[in-house]
């Protein structure tokens, strides 16, 4: 699943010439579920001013990103059987923790038309990202002996770091307008070229196809400088073929409230539920249903930056 363990896809959406946003989460990032705990959808993807509208052509979106996530015994299991390190047998016990650390950066070029479509504003984008994610699973493996009915328990420590490219993941939006009032509703998904492998604790892609639609909303009044917005969505995961592993449909919904105290300076907090609605399956899965579930918020800030402009048609 989640948390952050995803598949960071922020689809940054840039003000008036840009902006610099800084989030402070006040929830940590766990992960429970999905293949190994990592899915293409990450939580907090959308926020404020989602779904205003943007300038005309080109915009190029710079993002950095990093995260330290931890996660439980199921997940380490799960990340075990895939390497070849476990079979899954009914058997075998696992209690452990595992620490991923990841720096990822990510560039959005978008191109906005000035013709509109259906009524709206249409824009394509395409993420590409390139980092570093490292892997440590401490654990304690119980087996059955072969020598009586007592159980064997051993302790190992399993660790790897890889530094590639990601996948790409094309999105495709239209966002309408009336007064304060903006709607916008959006298709994206994962195009598998990222460095992946199925023997490895660490991938920087997914190894498998998704895609994820919603739609949301953003009022924003300029006068008072007050805004919210709310962008629900599903992902829908196609079978890894390194693994025979499907990942369930997860539910998302992102949302941020924020006031401009002055054209230069923006405040407020954002936040993100993510559910997976249906179980994980395929012939490869033998971990069983691992569902997952999440939660957060924090505090968000903003400052406009003249460097980050777009390039009118």
């Amino acid at each position: 699943m989640s948390g952050s363990t995803a598949r960071h896809r922020l689809w940054s959406h840039c003000l008036a010439g840009g902006a610099v946003a800084t989030a402070l989460a006040l929830a940590g990032d766990f992960a429970f579920a999905d293949e190994i705990g990592e899915s293409f959808w990450t939580p907090g993807s959308f926020a404020s001013l989602a779904a205003t509208a943007s300038q005309p052509g080109f915009s190029l979106t710079s993002t950095y990103y990093h995260t330290s996530t931890s996660a439980g015994s199921d997940v380490v299991r799960a990340r075990l059987i895939r390497i070849g390190r476990l079979t899954g047998e009914a058997g075998e016990n696992v209690s452990a923790i595992s620490i991923q650390p990841e720096d990822l950066a990510m560039v959005t070029p978008t191109y906005t038309f000035a013709t509109p479509v259906l009524g709206g504003q249409a824009a394509l984008a395409v993420q590409a990202t390139y980092g570093r994610k490292r892997t440590t699973d401490d654990a304690v493996i119980s087996s059955q002996s072969l020598l009586g009915p007592s159980a064997e328990s051993r302790f190992e420590t399993f660790s790897d770091t890889v530094t590639s490219f990601g996948d790409l993941a094309p999105q495709f939006s239209l966002r309408w307008n009336a007064g304060v009032h903006n709607v916008m509703t959006y298709v994206t998904g994962n195009i598998p070229v990222g460095a992946y492998s199925r023997e490895r604790l660490s991938n920087i892609g997914i190894g498998h196809s998704a895609v994820d639609a919603g739609g949301g909303y953003t009022y924003f009044n300029e006068q008072t400088g007050y805004e919210f917005s709310a962008i629900a969505g599903l992902t829908y995961n196609f079978v890894n073929p390194y693994t025979e592993y499907r990942n369930g449909v997860d539910v998302h919904f992102d949302w941020g409230a924020s006031r401009f105290l002055t054209k230069q300076l923006q405040i407020g907090l954002v936040g993100y539920l993510y559910n997976q609605a249906s179980c994980d399956g395929g012939s490869g899965d033998r971990v069983g249903c691992f569902q997952s579930r999440v939660a957060s918020a924090g505090g968000q800030s903003a400052i406009p930056s003249r460097w980050a402009t777009s390039m009118p048609t």
